[in-house]
């Protein structure tokens, strides 16, 4: 839509009457942009407008009913597990939780073992029956001395020694990343523990639990304040010169909204292949990852983690991509470098806070996000007080008109 014509004017119109302008424009309706937009509305009395380039909000997070009436996640397992009370806290005025436990097994030498890689891995994998303390030693004589880790390789066969690391690293590395990890940083592995326990359960968190109607309906009990308006399938650009707004929230791509003045910053992509199957499991736990066999990199089935009842169930696979929707920062020095500029950029650009995994170019867990918007809020707060104590307006206004990058 050509966003000088009369139709879209009548369109901007129709979806916030009376254009009176916005104190903050938010781009992005995921978790960083809706909890920051309903903390600036419940607790400032902000008028917020979110705008979300998609058909929905919720971000990657959003979920839904598909044709066989399954609740699934469009764009892969989202599993919620924080350490923080606050956190939770925050979202639990959102919605009700059911507890659960996320489980994942890994397809090896014809077998299906936990990982984590814990006692019963390794006792199944090799027919052996030690005990915990067996188990350490077991670790100390297969680990290889690494003088510097510096790679995600070196995390893994410092830990549990290089046969481990060919069976349950390499191959699902090089295929989730498109690399080997002798040429990640040490970050990718270094999330994945190592247990010399029977704990099976992927997550370790106080606090682990889905929302017992799903993410979205957490979503729209967030955004559902009379402060706030919300305009789906809209790019931001085309609305950001035809409405007064007095400071932007982006939570988009960072090099995209600088106009990739530095090039593009490297990410890898994910494409999901949805199935519906005529029986009520399909396999034990949540997840399988396949690290060595097929072209995808695990299966999860969706009742697990949802603990809906229905007489068939749903499951995706995953296949990483080069190109495709922005997903996984790809970790590595140079391009830590490349982002240092857009950074640079960032901090230097008046009357936006840039928040989100997108736009500070770091993979986060959900919780991390929200957690990074509650932050970025308590700043705004302040600003805000500063401002009233000084006998001024938060920030001028935006004039109509005005361009992201001048913004």
């Amino acid at each position: 839509m050509d966003k000088g014509s009369e139709s879209f004017k009548s369109a901007v119109s129709a979806t916030v009457p009376g254009q009176r302008g916005f104190d903050y424009l938010i781009v992005g309706a995921g978790f960083a942009g809706s909890v920051l937009a309903e903390r600036l509305a419940r607790e400032l009395g902000q008028r917020v407008l979110v705008v979300e380039k998609r058909r929905h909000i919720g971000g990657n997070a959003y979920d839904r009913y598909n044709d066989d009436g399954i609740l699934i996640h469009p764009y892969g397992p989202h599993i919620f597990h924080t350490n923080s009370a606050d956190i939770f806290d925050y979202l639990s005025r959102f919605t009700q939780w059911r507890p659960y436990q996320h489980r994942v097994l890994a397809s090896v030498d014809g077998q299906e073992v936990p990982i984590p890689i814990n006692l019963d891995t390794v006792n199944r994998l090799y027919g052996l029956n030690l005990t915990s303390f067996e188990m350490e030693k077991f670790f100390e004589s297969v680990a290889e001395k690494v003088e510097s880790v510096t790679t995600s390789e070196d995390v893994v066969v410092s830990k549990v020694g290089r046969e481990l690391y060919n069976k349950f690293f390499r191959g699902y590395t090089r295929k989730q990343w498109g690399l080997d990890p002798s040429e990640l940083d040490a970050s990718v592995t270094a999330r994945v523990p190592t247990r010399t326990n029977r704990d099976d359960r992927y997550f370790t968190d106080t606090f682990q639990a889905m929302p017992l109607h799903g993410y979205t309906r957490m979503f729209e009990a967030m955004l559902d304040h009379p402060n706030i308006k919300v305009m789906l399938n809209t790019d931001y650009r085309d609305i950001v010169d035809v409405l007064p707004w007095k400071h932007m929230i982006y939570s988009g791509p960072v090099d995209a909204f600088f106009n990739f003045q530095y090039g593009k910053l490297p990410y890898r992509s994910l494409e999901f292949r949805h199935e519906t199957v005529p029986q009520e499991q399909f396999q034990p736990v949540g997840t399988v990852n396949y690290p060595n066999d097929y072209g995808y990199t695990r299966i999860s089935e969706f009742k697990h983690i949802t603990g809906q009842v229905h007489p068939k169930t749903s499951v995706v696979y995953e296949y990483p991509r080069a190109e495709g929707d922005p997903y996984y920062p790809v970790p590595r020095p140079e391009n830590a470098e490349l982002y240092r500029k857009y950074e640079a950029l960032a901090d230097a650009t008046e009357n936006v806070t840039f928040v989100g995994r997108l736009a500070t170019y770091k993979y986060y867990n959900m919780d991390q996000v929200v957690g990074q918007a509650l932050a970025a809020f308590k700043r705004l707060m302040q600003r805000h007080a500063d401002a009233a104590q000084a006998g001024r307006d938060a920030s001028p206004l935006a004039a109509a008109g005005r361009t992201p990058a001048q913004a």
